[in-house]
C-alpha cells in the first residue's frame, strides 16, 4: 500500500525542488556581490592592498574559467595554457612601446594573436590525445616563452616595464585601483555569463558528449575535432584577455607569465575549485591566491603546503570544492 501524500508533504517536496535549483542560480551572484563588496572592506580597515589582492584573484579567475572550458567541459589537459595570458600581456607591453595604449586596441590585438596561436597550435595538438595532448601542449607553450625571451628589444628573459596603464578611449581610467577592479570584475562577469550560455547551447552539449564517448558522438553525427578546437581557441582568446588585465595590474611584462609552472597553477585553480562546474574555477582561483599570499608569510616553501591542502580536497570531494560544497547542501551545481 503506498502512503497517502498530503497537502502538506506536496508542499515541502515542491519547496525543497525549488530551493536547490534557487541556490544554484543565485550562488555565482553571491560570489560577484561578495566580490563587489571587497572595496567597502579594504576603506573600512584602511588596507588597498586587500584591493590589489582581490584584482589578482578576479584576473586569474578568468584565466582559469577559460582553462575550465577545455578541460572540465572538454577533457582537454593542457600545461600550455598560460601561454595565452603571456601574449595577452606582451600585446600591451609591445603596443605601449610603440605609442598605443588604448585598452580597446590592446584587447583587440590579443585576442587576434591569441586566437590565431590557438587556431595553429590547436589543429596540431587535437591531432594527438591524452598524455600526448599534455606533451605537445606543453611544448607549444615554451616554444612561446622561448620565443618571447629572445626578443631582447622587449626586454628578453627580463621583461619590460610599463610607463603606465593602459587608456581607455583617451580617458585614463585605469590608473585607479577601484576603477581597474570594477573594470576586472565586470569583465569576469561577462565571461561567465558567455561560459554559461555556451555550456547550456548545443555547442556546450556536443562538448560535453565529445568528453563523456567521442566515439558516440561520431556515431551520430557530430565532428569532435570542430568543436574541441574551436572551443581551444574560445579560451586563448578569453586567456589573453586576461594576459592584458594582468599587464595593466602590475605595469610590467614578462616571459615568466608563460611558463609551464604557470600553467600548472592554472591547472591546480580548475581541480581545487571543481571541474566541469562555471563557479568552480572562480573560486579555485580566488582560494589558490589567498592560500599563497597566507602561506608565503610563513615559509618560502608555501607550495609544499599548498599541495596538502589540495589533497586534502581531492581525497574529500573528486568534484573539488564546488563539489564538497554541493554535497553539503545537497544541491546542484552552478
Amino acid at each position: 500500500m503506498s502512503e497517502a501524500v498530503t497537502p502538506a508533504t506536496t508542499s515541502i517536496m515542491e519547496t525543497t525542488a525549488e530551493r536547490q535549483p534557487l541556490l544554484s542560480r543565485l550562488a555565482p551572484w553571491l560570489v560577484f556581490g561578495l566580490f563587489a563588496a571587497v572595496p567597502l572592506l579594504a576603506h573600512a580597515i584602511n588596507d588597498s592592498f586587500i584591493l590589489v589582492i582581490a584584482t589578482r584573484m578576479l584576473i586569474f579567475a578568468l584565466a582559469a574559467l577559460s582553462l575550465n572550458l577545455i578541460m572540465g567541459y572538454g577533457a582537454l589537459v593542457s600545461f600550455g595554457h598560460a601561454a595565452y595570458i603571456g601574449i595577452g600581456a606582451y600585446a600591451v607591453g609591445i603596443l605601449s612601446s610603440y605609442g598605443i595604449n588604448d585598452l580597446l586596441l590592446q584587447i583587440a590585438a590579443a585576442l587576434v594573436v591569441a586566437g590565431l596561436f590557438a587556431l595553429v597550435t590547436g589543429y596540431l595538438s587535437l591531432r594527438t590525445s591524452g598524455v600526448y595532448f599534455i606533451m605537445i601542449t606543453l611544448a607549444f607553450g615554451q616554444m612561446a616563452f622561448f620565443f618571447m625571451v629572445s626578443l631582447s628589444a622587449f626586454g628578453g628573459d627580463d621583461g619590460m616595464s610599463l610607463s603606465g596603464r593602459s587608456t581607455l578611449l583617451g580617458a585614463d581610467l585605469l590608473a585607479d585601483n577601484l576603477a581597474l577592479f570594477y573594470g576586472v570584475l565586470i569583465i569576469l562577469a561577462a565571461a561567465f555569463l558567455l561560459m554559461r550560455t555556451l555550456v547550456a547551447s548545443r555547442f556546450g552539449r556536443v562538448l560535453r558528449g565529445t568528453r563523456d564517448n567521442p566515439t558516440r558522438m561520431r556515431a551520430i553525427g557530430f565532428s569532435p575535432f570542430a568543436f574541441q578546437l574551436t572551443a581551444y581557441v574560445i579560451a586563448g582568446m578569453i586567456a589573453a584577455v586576461a594576459g592584458v588585465l594582468l599587464a595593466n595590474q602590475v605595469q610590467f611584462v614578462s616571459p615568466a607569465y608563460m611558463t609551464w609552472a604557470r600553467s600548472g597553477e592554472l591547472i591546480v585553480m580548475v581541480v581545487l575549485g571543481g571541474m566541469g562546474t562555471l563557479l568552480g574555477p572562480i573560486i579555485g582561483a580566488t582560494v589558490f591566491i589567498l592560500l599563497e599570499d597566507v602561506l608565503a608569510h610563513f615559509s618560502e616553501h608555501w607550495k609544499l603546503g599548498l599541495g596538502l591542502i589540495l589533497v586534502l580536497v581531492v581525497l574529500g570531494s573528486r568534484d573539488g570544492m564546488s563539489g564538497l560544497a554541493r554535497r553539503l547542501r545537497g544541491g546542484s551545481d552552478a
